[in-house]
């Protein structure tokens, strides 16, 4: 695993000045890449590669990069893994390619000078992004993988230099980087705790979308076309399902992770894994454990409240399977200790809370292993998150109503305050049963008047995942961004509202949250992770399998748990899921508050420019007396503010 970066401008350059701009460039993602470093220019071209290597397949310096063909005419920066490259590297040797060294990066730079780079990345099964400059025809390619595991940044400078990286900190480095703030991004930040693809936090800069190719030649404006759409694959997938039974569903399961696994494990460094205690870690360990003739290193954090606290249902299950695990369990002053970093490691903003314990899981594990396996993919695939079953239920109530009546009744609603209503409620909650008793119930009641509004499914996904209903009205001249997953989901013909909703998990939180989470929280302590339930040819099975198979009785990832009840019994994993929940909303009435209370006084605001500092105030306010829980609503703030002091603020 590694970071890129680099750029193209017009009309050429010196080699020495190009050189050293593109080493300042890369230098930037030192923490991607400590074990080796590298630059490569094309002068007359104005072309410039920088490259950061954390050595994990052939530590020689074999591996090198920017790495140049054979035929010397594609010169590439590769940041990822190909868990095919055996396999492509036994069929170009069996035709006459003949490789100086044993990294995946050779096979994919011969594959290319083969094949070109479209026609390439079909056959190549892995995480990835990559730059490739083809020397003759004096064009620069940025290619993503299929499901967005690893980032790529791009974009345009006021002067037409092109800009592209695997971290923003990285275009930042060079003196043209545009750095004004969209805020149409900064509503899809309160929206979605992140900023989806294709947009940045910058204006002219973005995200390449899982699964595209950008081709780019100087003097000419880029073109982004997908070579993998998870679209057609759900289409076609859905399209050719057939009966299957339950234990034939499980055998090709448990046959398709075994082999994704296996190849995940191929590395010349140390590997272990995370292991929450949860299905999809446990079933990963699991399967790696069965595999390996020497016990699986694995890794797991705790915490002192059981509330939040997994790490002793990890370690039963690691007992179980026998494997060497390491615990840490970490006290509220050691997580509150990283929250101030976050705006300098996600040098965008991110809210997803569980950023804190991922990065101290992390860090706890790169102590002993260099790569890591997880989890991640299993709820998005198997419909593992109660909005998988709950958003059918909620349509199938509200949809036959007519849209203006449904409006109607919000706007009742909304005259009443969520304070009022838990006023009312908490004055009658003794006639109440005990089991049909609510917690806040204004709180629900909020969400109930969103879902009211809904005009069609895909504004009801964006209602059950939204921290603001409307955050355009909390951002100073916001306006609303088109994501990359909301157009893919357009016009997307599957049979339910569940596997709508699971797609557009698929396609949106998995790759602008999860996996923005996971790669920065890993790669900022050195640590490469892996993924087996994002094997491109997973996704293709879970959604040949009809949806009795990902959700059976009110439950999600239904074929996951049988799989897993070969290897482990079904009372050590059976339990609600919880997640790296952390209780942000009492640390912000606590040990955070004098830290949340500086990035949101009137002056901080002011200074950002950014906020509607009434709403903000009346939000945090409200939040400290204790009559609503806010902290969702806030902490895409708090990150926002954060960031802007770290990157922004004058003198930063």
């Amino acid at each position: 695993m590694c970071g890129l970066s680099g750029f193209l401008q017009p009309h050429g350059g010196r080699e020495s000045d190009l050189r050293a701009q593109a080493r300042r460039m890369a230098d930037t993602l030192v923490h991607r890449g400590p074990d080796d470093r590298g630059e490569w220019v094309d002068a007359e071209a104005g072309m410039a590669l920088g490259f950061r290597r954390l050595a994990i397949v052939d530590l020689s310096p074999a591996g090198h990069q920017p790495m140049v063909s054979a035929d010397g005419r594609f010169v590439i920066a590769f940041n990822g893994e190909i868990y095919n490259y055996g396999d492509l590297r036994a069929e170009m040797e069996s035709t006459g390619t003949r490789f100086r060294g044993a990294s995946d990066t050779e096979v994919l730079v011969e594959l290319i000078a083969r094949r070109g780079v479209r026609d390439s990345l079909p056959s190549v099964w892995g995480m990835f992004a990559m730059a490739v400059w083809d020397v003759t025809e004096r064009v620069l390619w940025l290619v993503r993988d299929r499901l967005g595991k690893k980032p790529m940044y791009y974009g345009q400078s006021a002067r037409g230099t092109w800009l592209f990286g695997s971290e923003l900190k990285s275009l930042r480095a060079h003196p043209e980087c545009p750095t004004s703030v969209d805020r149409g991004a900064v509503v899809s930040l309160l929206r979605y705790s992140c900023i989806p693809a294709p947009a940045s936090i910058y204006t002219n800069l973005g995200k390449l979308p899982p699964g595209c190719v950008a081709r780019i030649a100087v003097g000419r404006p880029a073109v982004v076309e997908p070579y993998w759409r998870a679209r057609d694959i759900v289409e076609s997938s859905v399209a050719r399902r057939h009966p299957i039974s339950d234990e034939e569903a499980i055998e090709c399961c448990d046959a398709l992770l075994t082999d994704a696994v296996r190849r995940r494990m191929v590395a010349d460094v140390p590997v272990g894994a995370f292991l929450s205690g949860g299905i999809d870690s446990s079933l990963v360990v699991a399967t790696m454990q069965a595999l390996s003739t020497r016990k699986v290193r694995t890794f797991s954090i705790g915490f002192t409240d059981p509330e939040y606290n997994e790490a002793n249902v990890a370690a039963a299950v690691a007992a179980h399977l026998g494997t060497d695990h390491c615990e840490m369990y970490v006290t509220p002053a050691e997580a509150l200790a990283v929250v101030p970093s976050m705006g300098r490691l996600y040098d965008e903003p991110f809210a997803d809370s569980s950023q804190i314990p991922t990065l101290i899981v992390s860090t706890l594990a790169k102590r002993h292993v260099t790569v890591a396996l997880t989890g991640d993919g299993g709820d998005e695939m198997f419909g593992g998150y109660p909005r998988h079953w709950s958003a059918e239920e909620v349509w199938r109530r509200i949809g036959p109503m007519p849209h203006a009546a449904r409006a109607l009744a919000a706007g009742a609603l909304d005259l009443v305050s969520p304070s009022v209503w838990n006023a009312v409620y908490a004055a009658w909650q003794q006639r109440v049963p005990a089991h049909a008793r609510q917690i806040r119930p204004g709180d629900k009641l909020r969400k109930l008047t969103a879902f009211l509004r809904a005009r069609d499914v895909d504004y009801l996904y964006e209602i059950l995942i939204a921290q603001w209903d409307s955050p355009e009205a909390v951002v100073r001249n916001g306006h609303d961004l088109t994501s990359w997953a909301r157009q893919e989901a357009a016009g997307l013909a599957v049979p339910s509202v569940t596997e709508r909703v699971i797609f557009r998990d698929l396609v949106g939180y998995l790759s602008d949250d999860v996996l923005v989470k996971v790669d920065r929280a890993s790669m900022g302590v050195s640590l490469e992770l892996r993924a087996p339930l994002l094997d491109h040819r997973f996704v293709a099975f879970s959604w040949q399998l009809p949806q009795t198979l990902r959700i059976r009785d009110g439950r999600g990832k239904w074929l996951l748990r049988r799989v897993l009840d070969r290897y482990v019994p079904p009372s050590l994993v059976d339990r609600p899921k919880t997640g790296f929940s952390l209780p942000i909303g009492a640390w912000l009435r606590g040990p955070l508050r004098d830290w949340a209370e500086s990035l949101l006084s009137s002056s901080s605001l002011s200074d950002s420019d950014v906020f509607d500092a009434r709403a903000v105030r009346v939000t945090w306010d409200r939040h400290q007396r204790g009559t609503v829980d806010e902290a969702l609503r806030l902490w895409p703030i708090l990150m926002y503010q954060s960031w802007w002091s770290e990157w922004q603020r004058p003198g930063a």
